[in-house]
């Protein structure tokens, strides 16, 4: 009886700590994902009306950009509101 009461709310903490761990690292995807947004917009803002910095940082850096291109093209093109995407993500309605 004890044995069984013991596994059933091990099962249960088990299946919270897995349901906050999914969710944790789903908001860190989305807040990384984010985060490459705004380098990369920090590094081509002048394309958009931000301050840009020095070009020479700008050109030597875009090699390296491959990912934060590919992240800001699907951004551009999902265009959706990122808040109502994070408030989704942490279950807020």
């Amino acid at each position: 009886m004890n044995r069984s009461i013991v596994s059933f709310f091990r099962r249960i903490l088990s299946g919270l700590h897995t349901s906050h761990r999914e969710k944790t690292v789903a908001l860190t995807i989305v807040e990384m994902e984010e985060l490459e947004n705004i380098f990369a917009l920090l590094l081509l803002g002048s394309f958009v009306g931000f301050p840009s910095p020095p070009t020479f940082l700008a050109v030597e850096l875009l090699p390296f950009m491959e990912k934060e291109l590919k992240v800001l093209n699907r951004r551009a093109g999902e265009a959706n509101d990122m808040l109502a995407e994070m408030c989704g993500i942490l279950g807020i309605d």
